[in-house]
């Protein structure tokens, strides 16, 4: 039976998802959206992720394929999926892909954003959304220490073991970190854009920015870091509820404005309790 090949865009709070990646006796996201996809299709069906996020890593705009022998239509589907898959969960879009079309394999960069809160006191409807710290956080000298990471490197030093990759190299092609303006200047993002990621990049990346903005380490010393090449030299890794997939980017020949508009959508208007400000600026009226 012939299958087409379908894409979709996900959003979903890990708070309570042990990571994106089945696991026996474990609640992950793909177990839950497979379960979900063969009470529609009554077919067993295999996804494929553009990032396998960790237990308590969220996503605002994670893009999954499969393939299907269903003749369901694409909004039948969606609707069907979004009634089925818990409460945080959502299939934000679903459409057709090119045959061949594989998450994993077609996507240029990915991209994610960290949320640090460095508040007098806590937030406690944002408690699983950021990272609380105790020190206000110097933003300009994180951004000036990031700025050595952009470009293409080897990352050893900011990979966890645990998933060997065949090389360490990576290429980072933005890394911001910004304060939010008042009345919203507690809020610090950390937002990096790769064409791939090591284990625990990400949250390496950004405890090792900590260190430099609450003063333990010098700007120079993110150089240093980076040329060791040892996982022991960096900062600690930053703790999961923080981060966030933001979205993906796709080569010319499977872009699609859908997807992008999806994606795009999902980082301004679909976020957390009590981190609404995660919404990109707007601009004040003249």
């Amino acid at each position: 039976m012939p299958k087409r090949t379908l894409r979709m865009i996900l959003a979903y709070d890990g708070s309570e998802f042990s990571g994106w990646q089945r696991q026996p006796g474990r609640r992950t996201v793909q177990s839950v959206l497979e379960d979900a996809l063969e009470q529609v299709t009554t077919l067993r069906t295999r996804t494929f992720a553009s990032g396998r996020t960790d237990a308590g890593v969220h996503a605002l705009g994670q893009l999954v394929s499969f393939k299907t022998a269903s003749h369901l239509s694409t909004e039948v589907l969606q609707r069907a999926l979004n009634a089925l898959v818990p409460e945080d969960l959502v299939v934000l879009h679903l459409e057709e892909a090119a045959p061949g079309f594989n998450a994993i394999n077609h996507v240029l960069t990915k991209r994610y954003r960290y949320v640090l809160h460095d508040g007098p006191l806590p937030d406690v409807f944002s408690r699983r959304y950021c990272w609380k710290l105790w020190h206000r956080l110097d933003a300009q000298r994180m951004a000036q220490a990031a700025r050595v990471l952009v470009g293409t490197h080897d990352f050893a030093s900011f990979q966890s073991k645990g998933s060997p990759r065949q090389s360490t190299v990576r290429t980072v092609v933005d890394l911001v970190v910004r304060r939010l303006p008042p009345p919203s200047e507690h809020l610090v993002f950390v937002e990096v854009e790769a064409d791939g990621f090591l284990y625990h990049m990400v949250r390496i990346l950004v405890g090792t920015l900590v260190a430099v903005g609450t003063g333990q380490r010098d700007v120079e010393w993110v150089q240093e870091v980076l040329q060791a090449r040892d996982r022991k030299r960096a900062g600690i890794t930053a703790p999961p509820q923080g981060l966030f997939m933001l979205a993906v980017r796709l080569p010319p020949q499977h872009a699609s404005s859908t997807i992008e508009q999806a994606a795009l959508q999902a980082q301004q208007a679909l976020v957390p309790p009590g981190l609404w400000l995660l919404q990109p600026e707007t601009p004040a009226p003249e």
